[in-house]
């Protein structure tokens, strides 16, 4: 089969930080004749994961084998997954939205299913525990579309904050061309 024949996979690596883990996984594919598309890596609390779009000729199976080396060595965890590549079909976010509240149980579902209810698609949100031990606070940062428009998000933020929880929005302008 040639490349054309579009086998896509989503890889996933999961452990604990340390230096190099992204050099010999992609080293790994890169040997065993594989492609890679869009991708995603992060520290989350000392944890490294890595989300790779790969581009292989064989099967799940066969995809697993070129990393499992890499992987078994440096104690991380593998899985794999048969996908629709479907590159270049990227989403621009219009809106940016900043969020702050005391850490707390529920604190991302309630905000989130109050934005999805306005009409928010979540693009991208990253997030971080800051302030102490005793007193945490939790920091979102999200970016996605304004299906139902900008006014529709800024309604509910009266909503959020009465709540503890401050939200601050901000358009994104789109430049096309």
């Amino acid at each position: 089969m040639s490349k054309s024949t579009n086998h896509w996979f989503m890889l996933t690596v999961v452990g604990k930080d340390r230096p190099g883990i992204v050099a010999r996984v992609t080293a790994a594919l890169f040997d065993g004749g594989c492609n890679l598309g869009e991708a995603s890596m992060t520290r989350l609390g000392g944890n490294f994961t890595v989300m790779l779009m790969v581009q292989h000729e064989g099967d799940t199976a066969s995809l697993m084998q070129l990393v499992a080396t890499v992987t078994e060595s440096l104690g991380l965890k593998l899985h794999v997954d048969r996908i629709a590549g479907e590159l270049h079909h990227h989403q621009e976010p219009d809106v940016r939205i900043a969020v702050f509240g005391a850490d707390r149980a529920g604190i991302v579902a309630q905000v989130t299913g109050v934005l999805a209810e306005a009409g928010l698609d979540i693009l991208d949100l990253q997030s971080n525990v800051a302030g102490s031990e005793d007193k945490p606070i939790y920091i979102m940062q999200i970016e996605g579309r304004a299906l139902e428009g900008i006014p529709a998000l800024e309604s509910v933020v009266a909503v959020l904050d009465g709540k503890g929880i401050q939200v601050h929005l901000e358009p994104i302008d789109i430049m096309i061309g």
